[in-house]
């Protein structure tokens, strides 16, 4: 179910990626990579998640 926690919990892996982000694309750091692919796959995950929530309150109007 589609709620305002999982939107705000969204925008929290958003941030906390920023600074893995900057250590892989100024520094080249390859940990720094992998880390931010896995954010982005649970960003992924949680995406999906709330959309099908969002589609369900949706059409239950």
């Amino acid at each position: 179910m589609a709620s305002i926690d999982k939107f705000k919990e969204l925008k929290s892996l958003i941030d906390g990626l920023e600074g893995d982000a900057d250590k892989f694309f100024s520094k080249g750091n390859s940990a720094a990579g992998t880390r931010i692919r896995k954010g982005l796959q649970d960003i992924k995950t949680l995406s999906q998640s709330l959309r099908l929530g969002i589609q369900d309150l949706k059409n239950k109007k």
